[in-house]
């Protein structure tokens, strides 16, 4: 099953429910640019993405490829939190190294308590 998710707005932060797993770079690319799209119009400045459904299969290069592309697009999301499965760290935190590499405020997580204290935390701070 591919990716797919829904989007709830709650405030000023979009939540992301993903499940399935991604089948190409462009669909990981479709996914995130939906999801820039969705806090963009319902006026949010922070994101959680609860990805503990979702199962990543993309290599290196692609995963590098996808952070790179959706971060350059993401300029009016301030801060985002993704949550994945703990075999996934690994992948999910060099995604995060590349994207923040590139001026996204990003971190990964491994439960959705976690993530949400710190966008509430980062909140504060900006």
């Amino acid at each position: 099953m591919a990716i797919s998710y829904t989007f709830r707005p709650d405030g000023d932060t979009l939540y992301v429910k993903a499940q399935g797993y991604d089948e190409s770079m462009e669909e990981v690319v479709r996914y995130g640019m939906a999801t820039i799209q969705a806090a963009q119009a319902a006026g949010c400045r922070r994101v959680l993405c609860d990805e503990l459904d979702l199962t990543y299969r993309l290599g290196t290069f692609d995963t590098f490829t996808a952070a790179e592309t959706i971060s350059l697009h993401a300029p009016h999301v301030a801060r985002v939190a993704i949550v994945c499965q703990p075999q996934s760290l690994a992948d999910a935190e060099f995604w995060e190294t590349v994207a923040a590499n590139r001026g996204l405020t990003v971190r990964v997580f491994l439960d959705c308590a976690s993530a949400e204290a710190w966008l509430a935390a980062r909140l504060e701070q900006a």
